[in-house]
């Protein structure tokens, strides 16, 4: 089974997946949490350039990386998971791309899911669950851990402005409605405890 994680910038999505995993754990499932970018050797080194905050990307070189990152850890990691029979859960995916990339960086999104198919070689996740929460709550929350953590912990999409998280979130609301059957909406202002409940209910109805 493969489950994606999705949201904005501080909606707990991350949080969320390693208190799934356990659950999963304790039930005897091999689980497989793995991440986007950076899932992979490859995507790991990756990972640093595209979430330098230092650094100055134009919209294409950065879906290119992205979609590099995608084809690595497809091949690399999640199909071969998957063919064994683990659950995978992973932090974000292609529709990640469609919404950063496509609503909030204006590409185009007919073009983007052709390369999104190309990369993936057509895997589509089983569930996607998308945690959902206000900008302005999560860029709290992102400020939050920057001073919790340091500047470590604030990367270059954290930076973007406020009206960019903003199409950010529009456009995960608006890939939800195109794909009710795989993408659960949860509301991520709830407590960490309801979110679990709700993260795993979700995935116990889809599990074989």
């Amino acid at each position: 089974m493969f489950v994606t994680f999705e949201g904005m910038e501080g909606a707990g999505k991350s949080t969320a997946l390693a208190l799934v995993a356990e659950r999963l754990k304790a039930r005897g499932m091999e689980v497989v949490c793995t991440r986007e970018p950076g899932g992979s050797e490859l995507g790991r080194t990756l990972r640093t350039l595209l979430l330098d905050a230092g650094r100055d990307m134009v919209p294409a070189a950065e879906l290119f990386l992205f979609l590099a990152d995608r084809a690595q850890h497809v091949a690399e990691v999640i199909r071969p998971a998957l063919a064994r029979g683990a659950v995978v859960l992973c932090d974000r995916f292609a529709d990640s791309t469609l919404a950063y990339q496509g609503y909030a960086r204006k590409l185009d999104l007919r073009v983007l899911n052709t390369l999104n198919q190309a990369a993936t070689g057509g895997l589509e996740p089983d569930l996607t669950l998308l945690f959902d929460l206000p900008v302005e709550e999560g860029l709290r929350r992102v400020q939050l851990r920057r001073e919790q953590e340091g500047d470590g912990a604030y990367d270059r999409l954290d930076a973007e402005t406020r009206a960019f998280h903003e199409a950010v979130r529009e456009g995960f609301r608006f890939i939800a409605e195109q794909a009710p059957s795989r993408i659960c909406v949860l509301d991520a202002t709830l407590s960490k405890e309801r979110v679990l409940c709700e993260c795993l209910r979700a995935i116990e109805a889809r599990l074989p």
